[in-house]
């Protein structure tokens, strides 16, 4: 099943049911009327929204529309938790070594995890706005999984039964801010901006054999200004899987339905992939030079991230966003 929130001028804005091919969809406001309430009582509802899905995908659905990704909000345009893991270890093995920092041991088995804004999601094709282009703009393409109830202390094996619905990400990152704001000792504030989410979110079934272990078994792609630089396999060299990153977070605490927790940056050790932010190359490029090459995301750049599935066909429909001034700055 596929369900995306088209802006209506709420907040929340309006549940839909997208077709598989992405093409076509349907309003489902006579089952829900946010994601967030089918979330709430998901195995009443899902049900029913599933039921029209399959009337949409055999071109039976009543008042059916064509779907377009611009009209989109994120597909949770607010949550109650947006938790972001960093299970590619690789990742941050890199931009440790760059700066001559040793990565403790602790990080292949402890997973990292920070809790980001969740009141202010921006939609797939929304503008990235800034204040300034000296902070450093950078993009990080995840996957990132929605969640029912999980209770506290909630073990491996059955933390992926909490899992409702995956996404991409496009975890913004304020590069020129980061090392001030760790120096502190209290974690990401600033240098964390409105976080984007693919148009459509999907449940686990839609990914078919390419859901596997609690991970995406599938490149993750990143063009920045029309330029394809990145297209790890998500599945290939994550260290902690969706169900460990959400055990780790219940360690001490409930989740409730419609937290997010993403994976962090994708990432492989063959270099060959490319890269899912340009942090990671920058470290490359300080490992092998002694100095950083690569300029940071200015205004007017673009950035697009997507996953196609064993056809060549997009599974979430595309992140696809511009860099652009705020405007009075």
């Amino acid at each position: 099943m596929k369900l995306a929130t088209l802006k209506d001028g709420s907040r929340d804005g309006q549940l839909v049911v997208v077709a598989r091919d992405l093409k076509t969809a349907c309003i489902a406001d006579g089952i829900a009327p946010t994601l967030q309430r089918a979330l709430d009582d998901w195995n009443f509802i899902a049900p029913q929204l599933g039921e029209l899905y399959d009337r949409l995908n055999a071109g039976r659905a009543v008042n059916s529309f064509e779907f377009e990704s611009q009209n989109c909000m994120a597909p949770l345009p607010r949550a109650f938790q947006w938790a972001d893991g960093s299970s590619y270890v690789n990742h941050v093995e890199l931009v440790r070594k760059a700066r001559n920092a040793e990565m403790p041991d602790s990080f292949w088995h402890d997973p990292l995890m920070y809790q980001g804004g969740s009141d202010d999601f921006i939609g797939p094709c929304d503008d990235i706005v800034m204040c300034s282009a000296e902070w450093g703009i950078d993009f990080e393409s995840e996957i990132a999984v929605i969640t029912g109830d999980v209770p506290m202390g909630v073990k491996v094996q059955h933390a992926g039964e909490a899992i409702r619905l995956l996404m991409l990400v496009n975890d913004v990152s304020l590069r020129n801010l980061i090392p001030a704001e760790l120096a502190k000792g209290f974690g990401f504030l600033q240098s964390k901006p409105a976080t984007s989410f693919s148009p459509v979110a999907v449940t686990p079934d839609e990914l078919g054999d390419a859901w596997k272990d609690g991970k995406v078994h599938l490149p993750l792609r990143s063009s920045w200004n029309g330029n394809l630089v990145g297209q790890p396999n998500a599945g290939v060299d994550m260290v902690f899987s969706f169900p460990q990153l959400i055990t780790h977070l219940c360690k001490t605490r409930n989740v409730r339905a419609g937290s997010i927790v993403g994976s962090g940056t994708v990432s492989n050790k063959d270099a060959a992939k490319g890269y899912s932010c340009i942090a990671e190359k920058r470290a490359l490029e300080m490992i092998a030079t002694g100095e950083p090459l690569t300029p940071f995301m200015q205004y007017g750049d673009s950035i697009k991230i997507e996953m196609l599935d064993k056809n060549g066909k997009s599974i979430f429909g595309a992140i696809d966003q511009s860099v652009v001034e705020a405007d009075g700055v």
